[in-house]
């Protein structure tokens, strides 16, 4: 299985809502993108998101396309400007999880993985886009992680 990232959707300004919930477009795309992760068979075993409104919405959409049986979990340490070591030193490449966040975490997330540095940028994210990651294990248990794939609301 793999590890897949994503940025929850486009949400409205603190002015429009203080929690900032999706907009109609957040969620058009979000389900968009959602049916076509279905469409391809993507299996997620499970889905964990920040708790914030905006990735709690994104998670529940992604949850019911792809028919996730084990309850939505909101989880510490994915807020956007948290550390990603502790949160990555506890990744297991075969859980088929599922993260739904924010920027800059997810993005320093994708390069700490990838590379071993928060500060090399690899991928920008779109909201509601996935990326795709697998691990391969090195010699000494050391896990080679790369970018499988990407869905993403735009090609541009």
């Amino acid at each position: 299985m793999a590890l897949y990232l994503v940025q929850h959707g486009i949400s409205a300004p603190k002015e429009i809502d203080p929690e900032r919930g999706l907009t109609t477009q957040g969620r058009a795309e979000t389900e968009r993108i959602a049916q076509v992760a279905k469409g391809y068979g993507i299996r997620v075993a499970k889905i964990v998101h920040s708790g914030k409104k905006r990735a709690q919405q994104t998670a529940t959409i992604y949850h019911q396309a792809l028919a996730v049986e084990v309850p939505l979990e909101a989880v510490a340490g994915i807020d956007p400007l948290d550390d990603v070591r502790p949160f990555a030193a506890g990744l297991d490449p075969g859980a088929g999880l599922m993260v739904v966040g924010h920027m800059p975490f997810m993005q320093r997330l994708v390069s700490w993985l990838t590379t071993g540095s928060e500060d090399m940028k690899v991928y920008q994210f779109q909201n509601s886009g996935i990326v795709c990651l697998e691990a391969e294990e090195e010699a000494g248990g050391k896990l080679d992680w790369f970018i499988k794939w990407t869905l993403n609301p735009n090609i541009s």
